[in-house]
């Protein structure tokens, strides 16, 4: 039931989002989720159907980079570093604490 929720959830954003930019051109799938579970990528894509999504069964279960088919929007997955982010952000904001503050 949480995973149906965590779908019906994402699927409510993604038409948030195409209602507010009047369309889209593509979705990114990365971090943990979005990176490593093809399953979960299907049933998004498969809800977001209607916006024009066409999943590629294949290219999804190989981790794509692109797992969607077609001439609509397309759906990638996008490898992250989080770890990597999480430290260049806390060496920029001690660097920031060393400056004279003005």
């Amino acid at each position: 039931m949480a995973i149906d929720l965590f779908i019906y959830r994402i699927g409510r954003e993604i038409g948030s989002m195409v209602a507010a930019l009047g369309g889209i051109d593509a979705i990114v799938f990365t971090g943990g989720i979005g990176e490593n579970d093809a399953a979960t990528r299907a049933e998004v894509l498969r809800a977001a159907a209607w916006a024009g999504f066409s999943l590629d069964e294949a290219a999804n279960a190989g981790g794509g980079p692109l797992v969607t088919r077609g001439p609509g929007p397309s759906a990638w997955v996008i490898p992250t570093d989080e770890e990597a982010m999480i430290a260049r952000d806390t060496r920029a904001v001690l660097a920031a604490m060393r400056q004279p503050v003005l």
